[in-house]
């Protein structure tokens, strides 16, 4: 797995290059100390997940992750910060990054890497425990006029758990390739762009 690195202390990206290097399963392409470097070098490398700080100088990596995110829809973005504010919490679940998890949980960080890579959605506790208070359910939702099935709502709440494909088709005792379609159905019905989007829907509309 090719990533790139992004922190505004360059001391903390290359510790970061080291130790994920160290697990023989990732390749650090290059690190950057700044918004603008994370387009950039995104644009440059294409790496398999970029890993970014939050809080930079000049262009935030929220406001970084936007702007790739405009130019290439399909990339996997995870942030990895000491902060765990609220706003900044929603901004990114918003923007459709795919992980949000904090630096002094540092044993997670490959792992995660790897989750988001296999197409997961990836929150550390501390963040998941934040959810249900910070994105309050619609009231006035109606998932019959949108055509969602109990079963579609059951497969929502396990993307929202981080399962992959594979782990919903065994829990459920479906094909992976039914749980595939199932996923493209809720999307459609409910305009969402893709798993991450799906995974907020749950913490909107349907978990109180």
């Amino acid at each position: 797995m090719n990533i790139v690195v992004i922190d505004d202390d360059r001391l903390v990206a290359m510790s970061l290059k080291t130790i994920l290097e160290s697990t023989k399963k990732i390749t650090v392409t290059a690190t950057g100390s700044s918004g603008s470097e994370a387009v950039a070098l995104y644009k440059q490398y294409r790496p398999d997940v970029m890993l970014m700080d939050i809080r930079m100088e000049g262009m935030s990596g929220i406001d970084a992750g936007k702007e790739i995110l405009r130019e290439f829809p399909d990339a996997k973005l995870l942030y990895l910060t000491t902060f765990s504010d609220d706003e900044y919490i929603i901004s990114a679940l918003n923007m459709g990054a795919k992980g949000y998890i904090l630096k002094q949980d540092f044993e997670v960080i490959a792992p995660s890497l790897e989750a988001v890579m296999r197409g997961q959605t990836v929150f550390g506790d501390k963040i998941i425990g934040k959810l249900p208070d910070l994105i309050r359910p619609k009231e006035s939702f109606d998932f019959e006029a949108h055509g969602i099935s109990e079963k579609e709502r059951e497969i929502t709440e396990l993307v929202a758990a981080g399962l992959s494909n594979r782990e919903i088709a065994a829990k459920l005792f479906l094909g992976e390739g039914t749980v595939r379609n199932y996923i493209s159905t809720l999307l459609d019905k409910l305009e969402l762009r893709d798993r991450t989007q799906l995974a907020v829907f749950y913490y909107t509309e349907i978990k109180g």
